[in-house]
């Protein structure tokens, strides 16, 4: 009798968006996965290639649509494809904190965290919008225009690449958030990796 390794893996997704300083939550729910792209950025990682690593946090306001009477349709994530993308990416940011081009690498991090007899690993990345960042955005949040630049619906995790454009490897789609000069936006995104384990004798 010969064992068969059927384990697998599993990744899922969770999103907070909040103001830190009003506690307000704007958003909080599961994303999806782009396991295509996720396969090839976990092979580059744990290959040593200096690749396939979260390196941005992209944002967009390309995710839904807003018909006059304030009913919200929402479009699918983009999941498939290797060269998938935001609907319409606006803004990002780098958060992977051992990057130069990473400015704010105290609030702007990436961690993994694990605890001892379990079988997953949490990916921890935050990401902060301070006030005066995006440059152009308006003052207050109080816009009427959802399709306004930095009135964001969409956001994902994309991989570092060296010779490519980043690969999108995660896709959530959600309620327009505006993000305006008087207030600060921050995103807790844990990507949750647990080996599915089992063996099964042939």
């Amino acid at each position: 009798m010969q064992n068969k390794d059927f384990s697998g893996i599993h990744i899922e997704g969770h999103i907070k968006i909040w103001d830190p300083s009003s506690k307000e939550v704007y958003i909080n729910k599961r994303n999806a996965i782009h396991y295509e792209n996720m396969s090839v950025a976990l092979a580059k990682s744990i290959a040593n290639s200096s690749q396939g690593y979260i390196y941005e946090m992209a944002f967009g306001n390309g995710g839904t649509a807003v018909d006059p009477t304030g009913i919200i349709t929402y479009l699918t994530p983009n999941t498939t494809g290797i060269n998938a993308d935001l609907y319409n990416p606006t803004y990002s940011k780098v958060v992977d904190d051992q990057s130069v081009n990473n400015k704010d690498p105290v609030r702007n991090y990436i961690e993994t965290r694990h605890v001892t007899g379990t079988n997953y690993t949490d990916v921890f990345i935050t990401c902060l919008l301070d006030y005066g960042e995006p440059s152009g955005q308006e003052a207050f949040d109080n816009t009427t225009n959802n399709e306004a630049q930095y009135v964001f619906d969409e956001l994902g995790l994309k991989s570092y690449s060296e010779t490519t454009q980043s690969r999108l490897l995660t896709h959530v789609v959600f309620h327009p958030v505006q993000k305006s000069l008087n207030r600060l936006i921050q995103i807790d995104y844990t990507v949750r990796i647990q080996s599915l384990t089992g063996l099964m004798g042939t």
